[in-house]
């Protein structure tokens, strides 16, 4: 009895010391002259038609492009605000189902959960060690949300652009796909980049960003703002499941002008330029050349027409989603798989992070 005791508690042990030391055998830093292209989304809500033509159509593009391409579903990100527990895991399977319905190929791509990499923040502890206050309230996102939330603004919504930095960091990444909001995240990434870099030496390679040709595409209500799935009108936005009917009523409620002829003219005609904009998207045409079709038709008939167009492009990827959310296993086992193949890059960069900074 004795000797079993003695036996399992060596196992204990040597289960400790594994857990501690992190990967047994993780790969040797990647050489700086690999390309890396990291992005990532929050698992909150059914991505729309923005999304998509704004990110994820890149990035299935991207693929394609470059050495390595990393896709992360940011959940330490969501809870920057209240979340429901039980809402964010099923959500979290739900953008690794629409991910997948849109074209992102785990053979071809890293697709992973992000808070099951500790190196993103761990990593992002040392950078927050490294950035002044003001720094952070200057931001644009946290002048506007702090606004918004007046008093109730947490420093996780303060600091979160520092976990942003560190996502795309602790795998030496490259370049990064980012929307127009996104520049001067952007800025405060490479600007920390930069600051490791004269302290501790040259290690990380400052991003660059890779800016979508795809314009802000303007909610459906209010062609000013942009499409935003926390519009309180629902009929503002238009989301990847959403059915042939209810995309039909938004596009035939959306906001143009009096004028009945189909030109593109964003700073005169907003409303239906945002429409031409999104049937060239989604068509693949040009948008001298959707108008060129478009002539002698009204408005009306024309909103209709690029209805039939969204309908027809998210139609594939609907019946994708909905066969694809039917097994929580596959979707689990995709995360867990690519969580793996992320750590194995990010571990070996943080090993050296530490060492510089003098962590044992």
């Amino acid at each position: 009895m004795a000797l079993y005791s003695v036996r399992k508690a060596r196992e204990c042990w040597s289960l400790i010391r594994a857990l501690h030391k992190g990967p047994a055998a993780a790969p040797a830093p990647q050489k700086d002259s690999v390309e890396r292209v990291f992005s990532g989304i929050q698992p909150t809500g059914i991505p729309h038609l923005g999304n998509y033509l704004g990110a994820i159509e890149s990035w299935v593009k991207l693929q394609e492009e470059y050495d390595t391409v990393l896709y992360s579903i940011v959940d330490l990100h969501s809870i920057t605000v209240p979340q429901d527990p039980s809402v964010l895991q099923q959500s979290t399977l739900d953008m690794t189902a629409v991910l997948l319905a849109c074209g992102i190929n785990p053979e071809k791509s890293i697709l992973f959960q992000q808070s099951q990499v500790s190196e993103h923040t761990q990593l992002s502890w040392i950078l927050t060690c490294m950035v002044r206050l003001p720094r952070l309230q200057h931001l644009h996102q946290w002048k506007a949300k702090a606004a918004r939330q007046k008093h109730d603004g947490t420093v996780g919504l303060l600091t979160y652009p520092v976990l942003q930095a560190a996502d795309i960091l602790c795998y030496k990444s490259t370049h990064v796909p980012v929307g127009e909001d996104q520049v001067q995240h952007m800025e405060l990434v490479q600007d920390l980049a930069r600051s490791f870099n004269q302290k501790y030496g040259e290690f990380f390679p400052l991003p660059k960003s890779i800016l979508t040709s795809m314009k802000k595409v303007k909610s459906l209500r209010d062609p000013s703002a942009k499409m935003s799935k926390s519009d309180p009108d629902k009929l503002a936005t238009v989301g990847i499941t959403d059915s042939p009917e209810e995309i039909v009523q938004k596009f035939r409620k959306a906001v143009t002008d009096f004028t009945s002829e189909v030109t593109y003219e964003p700073e005169s005609r907003a409303g239906v330029s945002n429409m031409v904009a999104i049937h060239a998207a989604v068509s693949g045409l040009s948008v001298e050349e959707v108008v060129r079709s478009s002539a002698g038709m009204d408005t009306a008939r024309y909103k209709l027409l690029v209805a039939d167009a969204v309908i027809e492009k998210f139609a594939p990827i609907r019946s994708e989603i909905e066969k694809l959310k039917m097994d929580k296993d596959h979707l689990k086992k995709v995360l867990l798989v690519g969580s793996a193949k992320a750590k194995e890059l990010a571990y070996p960069v943080f090993e050296e992070v530490k060492k510089l900074v003098g962590i044992l």
